[in-house]
């Protein structure tokens, strides 16, 4: 789709705009791909990025995605939409191979030209923003918006402003580097790396003697199997560490991925603050797991290396968390750990190291510095959200400022996976427009996460007042109460009776037996 299919430009481009996106990655993508047939909505999306690329440092050859093609931005709320991962492939004369490939899981790199090949066609799309404040203006009751226009080299190019009446972060993540490795992350001389760059490090990681991968996830998963793989059988020199107490996979059973579904997200929602926030540490498995194909690769290569004799030199520690790092020398790496399980303590010399630690969403203080006294907090100070994915605003707030990275205490498992993009875009929409440009199913999974509440019990009626004296000459008479008499016992005749199992079941009387 060219841009000449776009909505048609603002006559009044001071007139604020009906939603602005802050941050382009997969979630808001989805928003502004469905949003595009929607020509009375009048969007804008930033990011400060040249480009659109998902996790280029993770693009592994041969990684696939963990979620099904139809988790694309737009086919679990628009199967129509000419935005989607099948229409995409029909574009580039491939939908062919692809329907004689029967992949259901897609490589890594094929959703990222997919997502690129979106952005690249969505008009309302404008990388190269850095969004500088945030501020509510209520003269014109809009969100008031700062950007600095920067060159393809990052340089600053010129100041903007612009107004919307809503507002939508999609920030995303960062990576997380634990503290004990931060100061030698940010060293020159020793490679001490985050997985999210992998790829810009594979050769020095490579020629590295010894390599300590840290983190059980599937990235951490992914990296160990592609440095076994080209590594010299016997002279591996690999260790894979991890805090969990194993290599686990990811819950991947058919009733078990309904905690991705609308369903849960919305009774996730519905509970208790205190609740929320004890269930989510023991869901890591449901998103956190490894791929049972990538675990079977692992097992696959390291028997491979015994055919021969002798074991592959590489260690795999699970339950082992760093307590603190150091260098050794000015090329070697020093990590003190501890086993949670048998309560000891050891060192581990490594020449390089990945941290597959994992991403922390975004802090939102700096960026919505200005509309702290706006944003209402739970028990824990965090930004509230309701059902639509908004935060609850002050009142005096006519906006609306969503979410497409709320954390996962707010939204559950489903929070952070792709298979939500579309669902949650279309819910925002849904209410932004206050229509149902894109109706949504109630029902979403087999199963039916929490019980039924019974109804409120009705108020006993009121106690009508004893007649007065003069009201009548004639005695109030009270109906006479028939008590049924006791039914005999059965005579044992020898013979037993024959039970009419249809009179039975349709009688509730005990004190009744019916014989044929």
């Amino acid at each position: 789709m060219s841009t000449a299919d776009a909505p048609a430009a603002p006559t009044n481009p001071d007139e604020p705009l009906d939603l602005a996106g802050i941050g382009i990655g997969p979630f808001n993508l989805s928003l502004a791909a469905l949003a595009h047939p929607l020509t009375s909505l009048r969007c804008a999306f930033y990011d400060q990025r040249p480009a659109f690329h998902w996790h280029p440092g993770l693009l592994i050859d041969g990684a696939t995605l963990q979620v099904p093609f139809l988790a694309d931005l737009v086919t679990l709320a628009d199967p129509a939409s000419p935005w989607s991962f099948l229409n995409y492939l029909k574009t580039r004369e491939r939908l062919f191979p692809f329907y004689f490939a029967e992949r259901f899981h897609i490589h890594r790199a094929e959703y990222d030209a997919y997502c690129r090949w979106v952005s690249e066609n969505l008009p309302t799309l404008h990388f190269g923003h850095q969004i500088d404040a945030v501020r509510w203006n209520p003269e014109r009751d809009a969100f008031e918006i700062d950007f600095t226009h920067l060159a393809p080299d990052g340089e600053a190019q010129a100041l903007g402003r612009t107004h919307a009446r809503n507002l939508v972060l999609g920030i995303g993540t960062t990576p997380h580097i634990p503290v004990p490795l931060r100061p030698l992350a940010d060293a020159p001389t020793v490679p001490v790396i985050h997985s999210a760059n992998y790829l810009d490090h594979r050769d020095t990681l490579l020629a590295a003697d010894h390599l300590t991968v840290i983190g059980a996830g599937q990235s951490g998963a992914e990296i160990f199997l592609d440095q076994l793989r080209n590594r010299p059988t016997g002279r591996e020199q690999l260790h894979w560490l991890a805090r969990t107490p194993a290599f686990a996979p990811m819950e991947y059973s058919k009733l078990g991925l309904e905690h991705f579904t609308p369903d849960y997200t919305r009774y996730f929602h519905a509970l208790p603050e205190r609740v929320r926030d004890a269930l989510v540490p023991g869901q890591w498995q449901l998103h956190k797991g490894i791929d049972h194909d990538t675990l079977a690769a692992i097992h696959d290569e390291l028997y491979r290396r015994t055919l021969h004799g002798g074991w592959p030199d590489a260690t795999l520690t699970p339950g082992v968390s760093v307590r603190t790092a150091g260098r050794v020398g000015t090329t070697k790496v020093e990590l003190h750990l501890d086993h949670t399980q048998q309560g000891t303590r050891s060192r581990l010399t490594t020449d390089a190291v990945v941290l597959a630690t994992g991403y922390r969403e975004r802090r939102l203080d700096t960026l919505l510095a200005a509309l702290d006294p706006y944003i209402r907090r739970d028990a824990a100070e965090r930004p509230r959200i309701d059902p639509h994915h908004r935060v609850v605003l002050d009142p005096t707030v006519t906006g609306s400022l969503y979410v497409q990275n709320a954390e996962t205490h707010t939204h559950g498992v489903g929070a952070p996976d792709l298979g939500l993009a579309a669902w949650r875009s279309a819910t925002i929409l849904n209410s932004l427009t206050g229509t149902t440009p894109y109706p949504l199913p109630e029902r979403t999974a087999f199963t039916t996460f929490g019980l039924p509440q019974p109804p409120p019990t009705p108020a006993p009626p009121p106690t009508p007042a004893p007649p007065s004296s003069h009201a009548t000459d004639t005695p109030t008479r009270r109906r006479p109460r028939h008590r049924r008499a006791p039914t005999p016992p059965p005579q044992n005749t020898g013979t037993p009776s024959r039970v009419n199992r249809q009179s039975t079941e349709a009688n509730t009387d005990p004190s009744i037996t019916f014989a044929s």
